[in-house]
């Protein structure tokens, strides 16, 4: 795997353990995203926020309502949640994006739980 990308999802893992301490479990999807992009560019990261993903389709994209929640330095996807647990629909839906978009890896972070670490997954397509 990639040094750089590495490097990313780490910044991305202890910038969402960061905003975690900070908020803690229960608040809307939309606040952690805010707050994840903003610790991210602090910490020197390029973020893409609800970045639209067009479906190229014989040549030609089209916009199928795809959205990324953050993509960090164009290479790693980030989809956020704030659920009771994760669903297989939640995995398959940044296991499609990866397929799309040809990144190579993807986290998959739900905010709601007690221990952020319980609530990560990293995905390698």
């Amino acid at each position: 795997m990639d040094d750089n990308i590495n490097f990313i999802t780490g910044q991305v893992v202890d910038s969402a353990i960061a905003v975690h301490k900070e908020l803690g479990p229960g608040l809307l999807e939309s606040t952690y995203e805010a707050c994840l992009a903003h610790e991210l560019v602090n910490r020197g990261l390029s973020v893409e926020r609800q970045k639209n993903m067009p479906v190229t389709y014989r040549g030609t994209k089209i916009d199928c309502g795809y959205r990324l929640d953050l993509l960090v330095n164009g290479h790693v996807i980030v989809e956020l949640k704030a659920v009771e647990r994760f669903d297989r629909i939640h995995e398959a839906q940044l296991l499609s994006y990866l397929k799309l978009s040809d990144k190579k890896v993807g986290l998959l972070i739900n905010f709601n739980v007690k221990r952020l670490k319980d609530g990560m997954r990293r995905f390698v397509h």
